[in-house]
């Protein structure tokens, strides 16, 4: 089961139906992803959860009235196609509006930040 897939396919559902909340498998990754969307102020927050042995992600949507903060959640490397960037090739999104996360040697970050540290990696997804 490709887990990223899974969150980001969770995450929109939940914004098309105005859910206050989504809960999600967790793994190191998707922890890490949650954590760079509440740095960026894309979500209100999130919390690891234990339900019936195994652990959850439970993600608190962000909105601005009804409208969702993120419209738009795409996943970029999937499991039968990895797609690397180096640093100065990192795409932009809407302007630098959006959210790019990339999976780097120096762990899982931003595009912003993987451009002034100067490193690429794999392309997660982008987000606007």
């Amino acid at each position: 089961m490709d887990l990223i897939a899974n969150f980001i396919t969770t995450t929109k559902n939940g914004y098309q139906n105005q859910k206050k909340e989504v809960i999600v498998p967790s793994s190191k990754i998707i922890l890490e992803i949650a954590k760079i969307l509440k740095d960026k102020e894309k979500i209100l927050d999130f919390k690891e959860k234990k339900i019936s042995q195994k652990n959850f992600v439970r993600i608190l949507l962000k909105y601005t009235g009804k409208t969702p903060i993120l419209s738009e959640i795409k996943q970029i490397s999937k499991p039968g196609q990895k797609v690397y960037s180096t640093w100065d090739k990192i795409p932009r999104i809407l302007g630098g509006l959006g959210l790019v996360i990339l999976s780097t040697s120096q762990g899982v970050m931003d595009g912003k930040s993987a451009k002034k540290k100067k490193i690429g990696g794999e392309v997660i997804l982008k987000a606007w």
